[in-house]
């Protein structure tokens, strides 16, 4: 009986050990990625406008075969609003 006294206090002891170093662990990430954040900010991207060269106009024809394909694509569900050259 004795064995399992010094057994299971081992196994509490190991246990809280573990899950101390669990939070060190995760306070350690957490400070990292707070003075990452400090030091080196997330770059902020300027969002595209509009393009300021020419639109091109699309003849007559080039538009009827897109309105047919989009009509036999989505069985005559579909249909255009806009037309953009990406």
């Amino acid at each position: 009986m004795e064995n399992i006294g010094i057994a299971l206090q081992l196994m509490v002891v190991g246990m809280i050990t573990v899950f101390i170093i669990l939070i060190i662990v995760i306070q350690l990430g957490k400070l990292l990625i707070w003075t990452v954040n400090k030091i080196a900010p997330e770059e902020v991207v300027a969002p595209k406008g509009k393009p300021t060269s020419t639109v091109t106009k699309i003849d007559a024809q080039t538009l009827s075969i897109i309105q047919a394909a989009i009509t036999k694509l989505t069985n005559g569900k579909g249909s255009i609003k806009n037309i953009e050259r990406i």
